[in-house]
């Protein structure tokens, strides 16, 4: 009786699970049984691991062969498991020494003809590997450089089975002509994109050229959107733009992402843990570095924008904007219980998925910019526009948005329709992207200063208790918020949410703490009720 035992990776949501892989051969008629919990991809697992065996110039034992996933409580999904099942079974038979294969995580799909092709979610399997203590993994070539992210683990990329067998019995490593033809595009990179997966949100690609990023000085006037496009990259506050079609609200949104300052590397580690596990990970490009840019369609469902799917839950649009912007364009033609989805998320960071296989976390912690229309003509707000829309039909409208989703956005912009003076350039470019991009880092290192032994980094995500207790405005600088509240204009949250902005306001300025003047800014961008508070963060016309 032969025994032999290796390891591989569960993904749960984009968190890993060790799964110990072991194989058990015995005497009798010659079976091959999968037990563990496996889906329908991994049952198939089994012809494909008999056939990359026999392919590789190794023989499959004629016994009566049980191969175990352990826990097996755990479901099992995804043929990333094969390279390891087919190790484990190879040790069992004595081809390699069961001893040396104890402490190897193995991940990766086989083909028949013996190919270890590329699999999804490398990063986090690899990381969860790592914090169980393992620090040997072996994953297909093209995914070496992914899991290289990880410190502290050796990694070991194969091109094929046969030479994973050369490797562990000290043979020759025998050379494996590349797969693919000059000018033709590489077949088993196949495995880590999935068609539909996202690849059409407009996800910003990591680590992009800056220089080739959309210019802020390309958007003819908007000055008043401009700055509050400014404060809202500087705090991380969510932006509602409200205007007329053709004014530019979509232009602004795109430009968002290149204002915020480049991942830092816990964050790039997140966001490609989201992405590979995804199957949207831009291939040769393991690490994300920018700002993730998610824009779905109105038509999304709520699976699709908050994650969800048959079997195990899968990211959705908020969890692929994580650290990133998440933009609503026609905000109001989205479906209401797709909006109201939202709600946990903005205040949480995260969004739990409970379905039947089981319960899954995800991270979402994003900037949501929400863009709409006053009317369904949108000419509104237009004077004599004509716009012919019923009253009622206007508000069944703009009642899409629910008061507790608008309560959760830090600020409201009317965007005005670009005047013939803005669109022929009379009154000069403003500002480029570059320039008002380092306001912005110059803003969020102040906060970072400030936050340097809190667990929070941006002025959105202190809790209202400690902006008032730890980090209090000037005296009487809310007396103007106050009163907005005691009139039922203002909530308690919305009171909170108006000195953060303040304080982002203040850190543009370069103020100490916020004065009245900052938050006079903060409640007139909250509220969109003018107060004739002077706009100007630090940007000149």
């Amino acid at each position: 009786m032969g025994f032999a035992r290796a390891c591989s990776v569960a993904l749960v949501g984009v968190e890993g699970v060790l799964v110990e892989v072991q194989a058990d051969l015995e005497p009798g008629v010659a079976a091959f049984t999968l037990v563990g919990l496996p889906d329908k991809t991994l049952v198939e697992s089994r012809d494909r691991v008999r056939a990359a065996v026999v392919n590789s110039g190794a023989q499959w034992p004629q016994k009566k062969l049980t191969v175990g996933l352990s826990p097996a409580s755990v479901p099992k999904a995804g043929a990333h498991f094969d390279l390891a099942v087919a190790v484990a079974v190879l040790g069992a038979a004595e081809v390699v020494d069961p001893g040396a294969i104890a402490d190897l995580v193995l991940i990766g799909e086989l083909g028949l003809d013996g190919r270890v092709r590329p699999v999804r979610g490398i990063l986090p399997a690899v990381l969860a590997a790592a914090e169980a203590g393992y620090r040997q993994v072996v994953v297909p070539e093209q995914c070496a450089g992914e899991a290289g992210l990880v410190p502290d683990v050796a990694v070991l990329g194969v091109r094929s089975l046969r030479q994973l067998i050369a490797v562990l019995t000290d043979a020759v490593v025998p050379e494996e002509e590349p797969p693919d033809r000059p000018g033709r595009p590489d077949p088993m990179r196949a495995g880590l994109v999935v068609p539909g997966a996202g690849l059409g949100t407009g996800l910003a690609r990591g680590g992009g050229d800056a220089a080739d990023a959309p210019d802020l000085a390309d958007v003819a006037g908007q000055y008043g959107a401009r700055r509050a496009l400014e404060v809202a990259a500087s705090g991380g506050h969510h932006l509602f733009l409200s205007g007329p079609p053709g004014a530019g609200k979509t232009m602004l949104a795109e430009r968002l992402p290149w204002l915020l300052p480049p991942l830092d590397r816990q964050d790039s580690l997140e966001v490609t843990a989201v992405h590979s596990v995804a199957g949207i990970l831009p291939p040769g490009e393991p690490l994300v570095g920018r700002p993730p840019y998610c824009a779905p369609h109105h038509s999304a469902t709520m699976q699709s924008l908050v994650g969800g799917g048959a079997g195990i839950p899968r990211p959705g649009a908020v969890s692929l904007a994580h650290r990133g912007v998440l933009f609503l364009d026609e905000a109001a033609e989205f479906s209401g219980k797709v909006l109201d989805a939202l709600r946990q998320p903005l205040e949480a960071g995260h969004v739990v998925i409970a379905r039947a296989a089981g319960v899954v976390r995800l991270p979402a912690r994003f900037l949501m910019v929400l863009a709409a229309n006053p009317c369904p003509c949108g000419r509104h707000t237009l004077h004599g526009a004509g716009c012919e829309c019923p009253a009622a039909v206007i508000r069944r409208y703009q009642a899409r948005l629910s008061g507790p989703l608008l309560d959760r956005v830090d600020l409201r912009v009317e965007v005005e329709p670009v005047t013939r003076s803005d669109l022929l350039g009379q009154g000069g470019r403003g500002e480029s992207t570059a320039t008002v991009a380092a306001r912005v880092r110059e803003a969020r290192d102040r906060a970072a200063v400030r936050f340097a032994d809190t667990p929070w980094r941006l002025n959105s995500e202190v809790p209202g208790h400690e902006l008032r207790t730890r980090w209090p405005a000037a005296p009487g600088a809310l007396a103007g918020a106050e009163r907005d509240m005691e009139r039922g204009l203002l909530t308690a949250r919305g009171l909170d949410r108006v000195l953060r902005v303040a304080w982002t306001v203040a850190d543009l300025r370069g103020h100490d703490r916020p004065g009245a003047l900052d938050v006079a800014v903060a409640l007139e961008l909250r509220t969109g009720i003018a107060r004739g508070a002077a706009m100007d963060t630090g940007a000149r016309r």
